[in-house]
């Protein structure tokens, strides 16, 4: 049970934050409660606050309260791991939510950067534009409004091909230690004082010289991947979230820190750049040019995002709306959207006439008023092509990836075909791959009644790198429970998102056994990039890194199937793969 009473520790928050930034209500509490896609439990408050010390003082308050605190920045995860997970708790359950903190710090001439708390890619990018540099990071289908500190904590990311998921080992950070002490850590590499709040209120203000910034010999950024992604003959995956050489500190800690502030590099913006579009009905020329761009170029492409045709259908009739609002308006009005359409659901669930999801509802109605928004030359490759693939180069990869290209197709036995996009087209199919996430959610909604359809499940599976069936061929025991599937993906790390829509009726959480077991089997890795949340069992590596960083389970208990008691009570190891079939 908590040492101080519920009310002395809303009273104590209040006196941190403000009546107006300390939520009580169900009503108020709900959208922090709830997963982007799953999950959902209920917190004794949640609390908003505005400076990095309003954090520090919470979770003094929070350790000498012995509450369960989940740090939550964007709420935007896809697997339910920055929310409140049911009721089983032994503690009451706190949320601290950093939004209000996205103050980014440009140091060393805009290449490296520091993201406070709630800080965000959005802003990130648009703040590093001037200096002519790009976060490591782009935003991806799936995380609209992700948050920086956010992605570290999950090594989430690595669809670019040279960068691989974010990754740093400079950080600054709260920790419960064995004791049940609470202490800051600042591996920041920069001199901010002796004191936690002379040291978070000089950081949050920008209060350091130029010489106060240290360069010790710690990776900001994961600068091997670009080697591990050429290994095309590994019998293993690139990236994936359980990889124990990148766990580190704040790095895939998910949660388990109370992680201020990161320290991150930032790229050089391309000079020359062109996108191409490859279309074939052919999964292994797919295949091959993977294999041949990455072990004989002598430039990596930029990404690589693969869509099959069924997806390309759903992305274009139900993400048009989320389409139009980033091409007109730019990808950072984007949370606006979502808050608005929350606000929307909230008021029409009080309304008993008016269906459920309503605010999709009707900007699916909206969209249908739209003209075509996809180009002439896409959309025929739709008609001709199965497999399509959007693969992005710069600089000297431009000319190489052409010239290859217009070689391999030549040949009359490498079926389908390429162009090479203008900027206009290269802007269209990025963003059309962009809204795969939302549209399948969205299709859902639209056709869960007339098609008969039950719930939906998404798995992002890491492929070997040697992988060469890539093609999900499900055997019928599993196939006649899918209603729907959709494959979208990142070709050349061979990491894939695979969705499926269950039929009305059928168990989604036995088929889904059915079919990690099929990944066991290839040697894939599960979760790959949206990490373990509370959907599935973490892997015995995450497991001892959370009780390293976190021995009491004071910071999202639960997390990967862990135990949710304190000190990991009733926790025995685990099954050592990441499935929960076991």
């Amino acid at each position: 049970m908590s040492k101080l009473p519920v009310n002395e520790l809303i009273s104590r928050f209040q006196e941190i934050v403000g009546k107006r930034y300390t939520l009580t209500s169900a009503a108020k509490t709900a959208p922090y409660c709830k997963g982007f896609r799953l999950g959902s439990g209920s917190a004794v408050a949640v609390a908003r606050p505005g400076t990095l010390l309003e954090i520090w003082k919470l979770l003094e308050v929070c350790v000498a309260a012995d509450v369960i605190v989940i740090m939550q920045a964007a709420n935007t995860g896809l697997t339910g791991g920055s929310t409140p997970d049911g009721n089983s708790y032994d503690r009451p359950v706190v949320v601290i939510s950093t939004m209000r903190i996205s103050e980014i710090q440009i140091i060393d001439q805009g290449k490296q950067i520091i993201g406070l708390a709630g800080s965000t890619l959005f802003g990130l990018e648009d703040q590093l534009k001037p200096f002519g540099r790009e976060p490591h990071s782009v935003i991806g289908s799936s995380c609209i409004g992700a948050s920086i500190v956010g992605g570290v904590c999950n090594n989430s990311g690595g669809a670019l091909v040279h960068r691989g998921p974010a990754y740093t080992e400079l950080a600054i950070y709260a920790q419960v230690n064995a004791e049940g002490q609470l202490q800051l850590v600042n591996n920041l590499g920069i001199k901010l004082g002796d004191t936690p709040e002379e040291m978070l209120t000089n950081l949050h203000n920008g209060r350091y010289q130029e010489d106060d910034v240290e360069f010790p010999n710690k990776l900001a950024s994961d600068n091997q991947y670009h080697e591990r992604v050429r290994e095309i003959d590994a019998d293993t995956p690139s990236r994936f979230n359980a990889d124990p050489r990148r766990l580190h500190e704040s790095s895939g800690c998910a949660g388990k820190l109370a992680v201020f502030a990161v320290r991150l590099d930032t790229f050089p913006i391309a000079e020359k750049q062109c996108t191409y579009y490859v279309g074939t009905n052919d999964s292994t020329v797919m295949t091959q040019i993977r294999r041949d761009m990455l072990s004989t170029f002598k430039n990596l492409p930029i990404s690589g995002e693969y869509l099959h045709r069924d997806c390309y259908d759903a992305c274009k009739k139900y993400g048009k709306d989320s389409f139009v609002v980033i091409d007109k308006l730019g990808a950072k009005y984007m949370p606006k959207l979502f808050s608005m359409k929350r606000s929307i659901d909230s008021m029409a669930e009080k309304i008993p006439f008016l269906p459920s999801k309503f605010s999709d509802r009707m900007l699916q109605f909206m969209s249908k008023f739209m003209p075509n928004h996809l180009p002439k030359r896409m959309e025929d490759f739709r008609d001709k092509y199965e497999h399509h693939w959007i693969i992005e180069t710069s600089n000297d990869c431009v000319d190489e990836a052409r010239e290859y290209l217009e070689s391999f197709f030549q040949h009359n036995d490498n079926e389908g075909d390429f162009f090479a996009c203008t900027e206009r087209e290269s802007d269209q199919a990025i963003l059309h791959r962009f809204v795969a996430g939302g549209a399948i959610g969205r299709k859902l909604i639209m056709e869960k009644e007339s098609a008969k359809l039950g719930s939906i499940m998404t798995i992002d599976v890491a492929f070997p790198r040697n992988e060469r069936e890539w093609v999900e061929n499900l055997p019928a025991e599993i196939e006649d429970h899918l209603a729907v599937k959709l494959y979208y993906g990142h070709f050349f790390c061979h990491v894939m998102h695979q969705n499926y829509i269950m039929k009305e009726g059928s168990d989604a959480k036995a088929v889904k056994q059915k079919i990690l077991k099929t990944y066991d089997e290839r040697g894939a890795e599960y979760p790959a990039e949206h990490n373990v949340g509370n959907e599935y069992v973490a892997k015995q590596s995450l497991r001892n890194f959370y009780k390293q960083i976190d021995p009491t389970n004071s910071f999202n208990a639960g997390i990967g199937k862990t135990s949710k008691l304190k000190h990991y009570a009733g926790q025995d190891d685990g099954p050592s793969c990441g499935c929960s079939h076991h």
